[in-house]
């Protein structure tokens, strides 16, 4: 396939996930969290916690700025940090009581906020767009395994 082919459609991606951080990121700045903040109480909230690692899966935050965002999070005391007894290596992230009644309050006020935006589409066309989003993401993930498939080296015996 031509580069040209694929390129209006990533530079679409692109345009589209700036647009919506800035429309986002400015009402969770008014709610008085960064956005990576507010990822982490929203990936939180309803969940008995996660790992490290299963935070940074679920979220849009880079390893290297999760410790951060989590650090400044406990310092305002909305979570905090839990060893697991079944794996000392391990450490659970939790939202606190105060961090549970800020997810109960924030996540449902910015999912409305961001309703209207959404509804600006027919039900028909969010239902498109789901379904190219889903296709794009397969595809991303397919390749990625195939990728990986063919670099793991062989099992030696």
């Amino acid at each position: 396939m031509p580069r040209e082919a694929y390129l209006t459609t990533l530079a679409a991606l692109v345009r589209c996930y700036q647009a919506f951080e800035a429309f986002s990121g400015s009402h969770v700045r008014a709610l008085g969290l960064t956005p990576p903040q507010f990822d982490i109480i929203a990936t939180l909230g309803n969940t008995q916690g996660m790992t490290f690692r299963e935070l940074g899966e679920r979220t849009l935050i880079t390893k290297g700025t999760l410790t951060g965002v989590v650090d400044r999070l406990e310092e305002r005391c909305l979570v905090r940090r839990v060893g697991l007894e079944s794996d000392r290596r391990c450490t659970r992230v939790e939202l606190t009581p105060e961090g549970h009644a800020l997810f109960q309050r924030i996540f449902p006020a910015h999912m409305d906020y961001c309703r209207p935006a959404f509804e600006r589409l027919s039900p028909a066309e969010r239902a498109q767009l789901d379904a190219g989003l889903d296709a794009l993401r397969r595809a991303f993930t397919d390749h990625q395994t195939a990728n990986q498939a063919a670099t793991d080296p062989a099992p030696t015996e």
